[in-house]
């Protein structure tokens, strides 16, 4: 299950003095990329947190391959990597207009509840998640 990747412009602020985009710029993108993911899947970060479940990053990555500059657009895609009993690996690319690679990663969520505990993925979302996995395969 694919969605359309979510485009981004580079913003004026989103640039070093280099006049590149800054390297943190991308997980900004890539969060957006995964908000816009699970909603796709049927589960908005804000009916998961009403739900008492949180998904804070655990681990990110990020291979910057061709920078872009202010301005340009980039296309953002997210995909379901892996799914565990209380964690997910989500990928990420984020290509210029043209297709070519600007930069690649990843980030490791755990699911917490209130209390920050690790908690298993109720039955609906554990489907959905791993629907979107099988898709990818």
């Amino acid at each position: 299950m694919q969605m359309e990747p979510l485009r981004v412009r580079v913003r004026y602020a989103e640039t070093d003095q280099m006049g590149v985009a800054h390297h943190a710029a991308y997980l900004v993108w890539f969060e957006a990329a995964r908000t816009e993911y699970l909603r796709f899947l049927g589960f908005s970060y804000r009916h998961l947190e009403e739900s008492g479940l949180f998904l804070p990053v655990v681990e990110s990555l990020c291979r910057y391959r061709d920078p872009v500059t202010y301005d340009d657009v980039l296309k953002i895609t997210a995909r379901l990597q892996e799914l565990r009993r209380v964690r997910i690996t989500l990928a990420y690319r984020a290509c210029k207009e043209d297709d070519s690679l600007s930069a690649e990663g990843y980030t490791v969520h755990a699911l917490l509840n209130r209390e920050g505990k690790p908690v298993s993925f109720p039955a609906d979302l554990r489907a959905a998640l791993a629907a979107a996995l099988g898709s990818t395969k």
